[in-house]
């Protein structure tokens, strides 16, 4: 028993690792577009690295709440301190949730991959397997989530720094210029789009209280909200240089189209596209699957119900929720829904909530 329960704790690098996993994900692809149409400016990188401030005030205020129940699960806790039955109802919005996310990165996969990949393939061919790996990673709990994000996350950093490096040949600095030309208020105008693409602090909410050393949990959100910020703040800044702001606008996926811009003979690939999909699939696959492990664990804590039945129930429900959208444009607008409602549950409620507790003295 004693040996199960330790194998279950996830050091706080593999708290890091998940985290970013979890906000490294369709964003990587679409944000250099989403931005700068939100910003009509080169300046869209800018808020970048404002939003990872602000993400990281809210990540703050989730470890504070969550760090009052170092035992518990927030399924578990929102109930001592709201009541039963408001606590189920916040609990359920919350996996539907979760649910909403597996479905939108299941969904991304299936687009991205027939297109580039696997052009004809029947979509079920292409989710079936992506699903049922991510069924069989999470029946070995968060321990093996933790796993598997330590050893995706270095391999997608070196890909990735690799592409950016390459591109730097077909980058033009005076695409970026000049720098705040229409004053702050484009930027300030694009937070919203950036600060929703860095939501992930979310998972720290059910993974805070498997960590081994949950004192170091400010630290590991810190540095997994820093890496997620240089990420998308290099992945804006090179496109925009490379493309121009017009080009970027002009694309669906403009970090896909940028290592599809240059070839590289010396090297044993000469295209970097393949690359590129490989670690992105792996990162969705990873996303997808701590929300599939989130979404499993409120159903089966909320209802005191098999964590392993769960997910073999759950998991027709966000393959037919994914394929509800009928093409690119519906799937993003999926997207942004999610992206508010993550905003709603996870910045606006978790502090509500701290003070309650603190209040009624519910938790240390």
């Amino acid at each position: 028993m004693a040996r199960g329960k330790k194998a279950d704790k996830i050091t706080t690098l593999q708290t890091t690792a998940i985290v970013v996993c979890f906000m490294l994900a369709a964003g990587l692809l679409t944000l250099p577009r989403v931005a700068t149409e939100a910003a009509k400016t080169p300046d869209a990188w800018i808020s970048v690295i404002l939003a990872g401030v602000g993400t990281f005030l809210f990540g703050w205020v989730i470890v504070k709440l969550s760090s009052r129940f170092p035992e518990s699960t927030f399924y578990q806790y929102v109930q001592q301190i709201t009541g039963k039955f408001i606590g189920k109802g916040i609990g359920m919005l919350i996996v539907i949730y979760f649910v909403c996310i597996a479905a939108f990165e299941i969904r991304s996969v299936e687009e991205v991959t027939s297109f580039f990949l696997l052009e004809g393939t029947p979509a079920w061919a292409i989710s079936a397997p992506f699903m049922w790996l991510s069924l069989y990673l999470c029946m070995g709990g968060v321990g093996s989530l933790g796993k598997i994000c330590q050893l995706i996350f270095p391999v997608s950093a070196a890909i990735f720094l690799l592409i950016c490096l390459l591109s730097l040949n077909i980058f033009e600095l005076n695409n970026l210029r000049p720098v705040l030309s229409e004053g702050g208020m484009p930027v300030l105008r694009t937070l919203k789009t950036t600060i929703l693409t860095l939501t992930g602090t979310e998972s720290l909410l059910f993974i805070l209280c498997r960590m081994e050393k949950p004192e170091k949990a400010t630290k590991a959100i810190g540095l997994a909200i820093g890496i997620a910020v240089v990420f998308y703040t290099a992945t804006l800044i090179l496109c925009i240089g490379a493309f121009s702001m017009e080009g970027v606008l002009s694309r669906t996926w403009p970090f896909l189209d940028l290592a599809r811009s240059f070839e590289v003979e010396y090297l044993l690939l000469e295209r970097f596209e393949s690359l590129l999909l490989t670690i992105w699939i792996m990162q969705i696959f990873a996303t997808f699957s701590i929300a599939f492990y989130c979404a499993s664990l409120g159903v089966s804590q909320i209802l005191n119900s098999s964590y392993s039945k769960m997910l073999f129930i759950l998991l027709p429900f966000i393959y037919l929720l994914s394929q509800i959208p009928k093409n690119l444009n519906e799937l993003f607008s999926f997207g942004t829904v999610i992206g508010n409602v993550a905003f709603a549950l996870f910045a606006l409620l978790p502090l509500p909530l701290l003070l309650i507790s603190r209040w009624r003295g519910v938790g240390s």
